[in-house]
């Protein structure tokens, strides 16, 4: 039995709001499995429709345009990753074990979770480290940026931040430490899959004990 996980990402990002039918979480999840399996370059909502038995205009009432469907995506793997995040420390009152434990999620936030959500994890996992520079790497980024659409993602970094004052309060650099532990988590095991000699973990057994290791080297060593 699977639990539905509803979360709360920014109006913006849609026309209508997917969560609320079942073409729309079907549109969801079978988008992010679609663009796994053939790339946002080959992505049409012409594709999605005939794979979901609809219409490309049923889809368009959903999403403008195949961009924000891929900004709405990544939005959502950010605001799941802070949901566990935040469900796994609530309880934990020392800040250095709350760090360890975020670092501990990001190094298996590549597994899929079937009693989570209908949504493939994995998948969306994939697809953000794949395609998500393209959510942002933009001409309209800073227009974006002022509609609220990376929300999700900041708000995130802005969480884990804090857990990082709270270690060292004098530290200057929370937010950038942040960014690039979330960023070095994603691609750290894209290397160690796809180009091995770009990474320095062992073997494919390893390879998430070796990550969480190097997150934690990097995120202590500069906290110390």
């Amino acid at each position: 039995m699977t639990t539905s996980l509803r979360l709360d990402l920014n109006a913006k990002l849609y026309l209508r709001n997917p969560q609320d039918t079942d073409l729309g979480r079907r549109l969801v999840a079978e988008s992010v499995k679609l663009i796994d399996e053939i790339g946002f370059e080959q992505f049409t909502f012409k594709k999605l429709a005939q794979r979901i038995d609809s219409t490309e205009a049923s889809l368009y009432r959903y999403f403008e345009n195949k961009h924000r469907l891929l900004v709405y995506l990544v939005s959502w793997y950010w605001a799941s990753l802070r949901f566990q995040i935040r469900f796994h420390t609530h309880n934990v009152a020392e800040p250095r074990q709350r760090l360890r434990l975020v670092l501990e999620i990001l190094t298996r936030a590549h597994h899929d979770d079937p009693t989570t959500t209908p949504l493939d994890e994995a998948a969306l996992y994939r697809v953000v480290v794949n395609e998500a520079s393209k959510s942002y790497l933009t001409r309209d980024v800073d227009e974006d940026n002022r509609a609220g659409l990376f929300r999700e993602h900041k708000s995130l970094v802005a969480d884990v931040a804090a857990i990082v004052s709270a270690i060292k309060p004098d530290y200057p650099f929370p937010h950038a430490l942040v960014s690039t532990v979330l960023e070095a988590a994603r691609k750290q095991l894209f290397y160690a899959q796809h180009l091995p000699s770009l990474t320095d973990t062992k073997t494919r057994q390893d390879v998430e004990a070796d990550i969480l290791a190097f997150l934690e080297g990097l995120a202590f060593g500069v906290l110390a």
